[in-house]
C-alpha cells in the first residue's frame, strides 16, 4: 500500500502520512456498499430525510473544526471554507425537503388504462472528487444522491485524505447505515477497475479534462452512466454601458475566490474597447491592494495554492503568454516565501493562442482581453472549448437576457458572478463536461426513469 503524504500549502511542511486502501479492502468496501444499497433503497423519504437533516446540523455544528481541515490540507482561506462548511448544510437541509418531491411519481396520458413513469435509484455511484472544494463538491453529489436511495463511494484527490475521512464520519456520526457512504482512499491506479466493478452502476466526476475522458472511457466501455464537471475558462463580458464600480468590485471576487482555484471563477475579462482603459486601471489598483499570505489569518485575502506543481503550471501560463504578447500589468511572479504562492496578477492584451486564453488558469490571474464591440465580445467568449459559466455586465438587463442567450455555457450570470446553488442546474458543455448536478435536474441523473404501462381494464 503506497502512503500519502499530506502537505500544508501555506508553508510546505508535512502535516501527516495517511495509508492508501489495498485492492482487497477497497473491493471488499464496493461489496459492502452494494449490499447496503439493497436496504437504503427501501429506506422511507422521512428517514432518509431525517438522517440528512441531521448530517445539516452537524456541519453547522463542527463548522470551525472542519474549516480548520480544509484550510490545513489544501490552503483555503480559513473564512471561505467556513462558509464552505455552511453551504454543504444548506444543500443537505434543501434536498431533505425536496427530494421526495422532485421525485415524485408522475402520471402521463396514453393508450394506456394507466401510465407512470418512476424514479428508482440505480445503486452505487462512485464519485470522483477533487480537492479545491473538498466538502461542497462532494456534498452537491452526495446530498441528492443519498436521498434519491443511491449509495455514495467517495475516491477524493490524494491532498485531502482527512476531508474525505471527516465526511465519511460525519454521515455515519448522523446516523446514515454503514455502507450508505463509503470513503476509497485508493491510488489512480485501480479506478479504472473499480469503475468497471458490477458493484458500482455509475460514476461522478469533477476533475480535469484529461480525468474526465479516461473515466468516460472506462464507465462507457463497462456502459455506466457518467456525470462530468471538468472545469472552465469562464468569461466575464464587459460591455460599455456597465456600472463600472460594482463590475470592478465583483471581477475581482469573481477571480479571486477560493485564491483562484474554482472552476466557475472569471478568467477571461472581455471588455468592450470603450470601457477598457478605466476597468484595466480600477482591476490593476484592486487587485494590487489585496493582502496574500498565511488562509489562518482573517485578514489576508488570497492564500496560497494547493500544490507546488500548481504553482509551477501557473507561472508557466503567464510566463508562455507574456512571450506571445500579453503585457503584465502587476504581478506575475511567485512569491519568495515558505508555501505555494504566487502574486494575484493582471495580464493584459490576452488573445486566443495565448495558454491565459486557451487554457484554464487555475490561480489568481486575470487574464484582459479587449473587444471592439459587443458583437466581437461574444465571440471571444465563445472562442473557447470549454463552456461552464459565463457572466455578463450591462446596465441593460433586457438586452443582457437576450445576450445571454448568445453564450455558449452551461450557465449565463447578467450582473452576478457565477456560482453554484442547490435550487438550480450546475453543469457544462463542450469540454466543461456533461449531465447537471444540483436542483430537481441533478437528483434526476443518478435514477432509472422507469415507464409503468397498465392496459385498461
Amino acid at each position: 500500500m503506497a502512503t500519502l503524504k499530506v502537505i500544508h500549502p501555506g508553508n510546505g511542511k508535512l502535516l501527516r502520512e495517511v495509508e492508501e486502501l489495498g485492492r482487497d479492502e477497497a473491493l471488499a468496501r464496493l461489496i459492502a456498499a452494494r449490499e447496503a444499497f439493497a436496504q437504503w433503497r427501501e429506506t422511507p423519504f422521512a428517514e432518509r430525510r431525517r438522517l440528512m437533516e441531521r448530517a445539516a446540523e452537524i456541519l453547522r455544528a463542527e463548522r470551525d473544526e472542519l474549516a480548520q481541515l480544509m484550510t490545513e490540507e489544501m490552503g483555503k482561506p480559513i473564512a471561505a471554507a467556513e462558509s464552505e462548511a455552511e453551504k454543504c448544510a444548506w444543500v443537505c437541509e434543501y434536498f431533505a425537503e425536496h427530494a421526495e418531491g422532485f421525485l415524485a411519481e408522475e402520471a402521463i396520458a396514453s393508450d394506456a388504462g394507466e401510465s407512470v413513469v418512476r424514479f428508482e435509484p440505480l445503486g452505487p455511484v462512485l464519485a470522483i472528487m477533487p480537492w479545491n472544494f473538498p466538502f461542497w463538491q462532494l456534498f452537491r453529489f452526495a446530498a441528492p444522491g443519498l436521498m434519491a436511495g443511491n449509495v455514495g463511494l467517495l475516491k477524493h484527490a490524494p491532498n485531502v485524505p482527512g476531508c474525505a475521512q471527516a465526511i465519511t464520519d460525519l454521515f455515519l456520526r448522523a446516523g446514515f447505515p454503514e455502507g450508505v457512504f463509503t470513503n476509497l482512499q485508493v491510488s489512480n491506479e485501480i479506478v479504472a477497475e473499480i469503475i468497471a466493478r458490477p458493484e458500482v452502476a455509475a460514476v461522478t466526476l469533477t476533475g480535469s479534462v484529461r480525468a474526465g475522458r479516461a473515466v468516460a472511457s472506462e464507465a462507457g466501455g463497462a456502459i455506466k452512466k457518467t456525470v462530468l464537471e471538468l472545469g472552465g475558462s469562464d468569461p466575464f463580458i464587459v460591455l460599455a454601458d456597465a456600472d463600472l464600480e460594482s463590475t470592478l468590485e465583483n471581477a475581482v471576487l469573481a477571480r479571486t475566490i477560493n485564491s483562484g482555484q474554482s472552476c466557475i471563477a472569471a478568467k477571461r475579462f472581455i471588455v468592450v474597447d470603450e470601457i477598457a482603459d478605466r476597468f484595466i486601471a480600477g482591476m490593476t489598483e484592486r487587485i494590487e491592494r489585496l493582502k496574500v499570505g498565511d488562509p489562518f489569518e482573517r485578514d489576508n485575502d488570497v492564500g496560497p495554492l494547493a500544490r507546488r506543481d500548481l504553482v509551477e503550471n501557473l507561472s508557466r501560463q503567464v510566463d508562455e503568454s507574456v512571450a506571445a504578447g500579453a503585457q503584465v500589468l502587476t504581478g506575475g511572479r511567485v512569491l519568495e516565501r515558505e508555501g505555494f504562492y504566487y502574486a494575484p496578477t493582471v495580464l493584459d492584451r490576452v488573445v486566443p493562442g495565448m495558454a491565459a486564453f486557451d487554457e484554464e488558469t487555475f490561480g489568481p490571474v486575470a487574464a484582459i482581453v479587449h473587444a471592439a464591440s459587443t458583437e466581437e465580445a461574444l465571440k471571444l467568449a465563445n472562442e473557447t472549448s470549454y463552456g461552464l459559466g459565463a457572466s455578463l455586465w450591462t446596465s441593460d438587463a433586457k438586452s443582457g437576457r437576450e445576450l445571454a442567450t448568445r453564450v455558449q455555457a452551461g450557465a449565463v450570470f447578467v450582473n452576478g458572478i457565477v456560482k453554484s446553488d442547490p435550487r438550480l442546474p450546475f453543469g457544462g458543455i463542450k469540454e466543461s463536461g456533461y449531465g447537471r448536478e444540483l436542483s430537481a435536474f441533478g437528483i434526476r441523473e443518478f435514477v432509472n426513469v422507469k415507464t409503468v404501462w397498465i392496459a385498461p381494464s
